[in-house]
């Protein structure tokens, strides 16, 4: 009899350990949560639609959903065919976010779709709405944190990351209570910042920012980082626990994205790289939606040039479907951790 007590015990405690493993270890994709182990092999920052009209222009009547859905959707089916999972849409709010169409996409493609809430400051603040300027921090980030536990603007799509954006040089009061503002956001719903930055002196200071709001590195996607020409700045930040993100593959990028990805991999930091395209995307400011930039270079050309330099099939793996699993799980990550 103590026996059987005792193996029905250790199933509970099995059974506790496996539903808090699932618990802490899940994404928010447009159509529902699901396992980051679900999200296989990622491009973690793409584009599918954007709008540079500016925050004060900007609205969905900007654009018809079915004919952006008809030029879109050949380059989600052709990822597809690659072996994708999922694509990150780091659209934010303001500059093209539409949530009801990347749902109708993700559906129509199978192609799991990710999409956030936060500002973009960059650019002189042209992609903020007005009381992005006159808000504190905390307001602003009341704001996002709704949208995380409510949905974006009364739909059922919730926000899978924190997008903001900084200019690429020294922060301005701006660009501080933009980051400020994802910081709270972060420590009231686990979901990871990603800051389209640039070079280090920004960077840094954005983590300087974190650390005193006690967030972890962890949380904080240094995006654009492939403008910064010193790797020793990545393998600094690296080791911080900050995601080092070269996001603007092209061919002219080859030969540095492997240099780049083999002194990572000698440094034990491979675990700490996202690699993208930052591509798209159907324009509404242009006929037809302009020239639709296509998402397969990576596997075409990186990949391939990866694994003939020094990677091998589970550095690959690591960099497409671990990392972003990882990077996008939802996760408070404090300063301590």
């Amino acid at each position: 009899m103590k026996i059987r007590y005792k193996f029905l015990y250790l199933g509970l405690c099995l059974f506790m350990f496996v539903s808090f493993s699932n618990k802490e270890s899940r994404v928010r994709t447009v159509t529902g949560e699901i396992p980051a182990s679900s999200m296989g092999k990622t491009l973690h920052h793409e584009h599918l639609l954007v709008d540079f009209i500016g925050a004060d222009s900007i609205g969905y009547h900007r654009w018809n959903k079915a004919k952006v859905v008809e030029k879109v959707l050949p380059y989600l089916l052709e990822i597809k065919k690659l072996g994708y999972k999922t694509l990150v849409d780091c659209t934010p709010a303001y500059l093209g976010r539409d949530p009801e169409l990347l749902k109708i996409l993700s559906e129509k493609s199978g192609i799991q779709l990710i999409t956030n809430t936060g500002y973009y400051s960059a650019n002189g603040g042209k992609y903020i709405p007005k009381h992005g300027f006159t808000e504190t921090a905390e307001q602003l980030a009341k704001c996002w944190i709704a949208e995380a536990k409510n949905g974006i603007e009364g739909t059922t799509v919730f926000p899978g990351f924190i997008k903001i954006s900084v200019d690429n040089k020294p922060l301005e009061e701006i660009n501080r209570k933009i980051v400020k503002a994802a910081c709270i956001a972060h420590k009231a719903t686990g979901l990871v910042i990603m800051s389209h930055t640039g070079g280090s002196v920004p960077a840094f200071q954005q983590l300087e920012i974190l650390k005193n709001y006690g967030v972890n590195a962890s949380a904080f996607i240094w995006t654009h980082a492939q403008n910064e020409p010193d790797f020793k700045k990545h393998i600094e930040a690296a080791r911080m626990g900050t995601w080092i993100a070269f996001d603007n593959f092209n061919q002219k990028q080859l030969e540095r994205y492997v240099e780049f990805a083999l002194l990572m991999k000698q440094n034990g930091l491979l675990d700490k790289v996202l690699f993208s395209h930052d591509a798209g995307w159907y324009d509404p400011g242009k006929p037809d939606g302009g020239v639709f930039r296509g998402y397969s270079e990576i596997d075409s050309l990186l990949i391939p040039a990866l694994l003939k330099n020094g990677l091998d099939q589970k550095d690959i793996d690591q960099l497409f479907i671990a990392n972003p699993a990882e990077a996008f799980k939802i996760q408070i990550r404090s300063g301590k951790s």
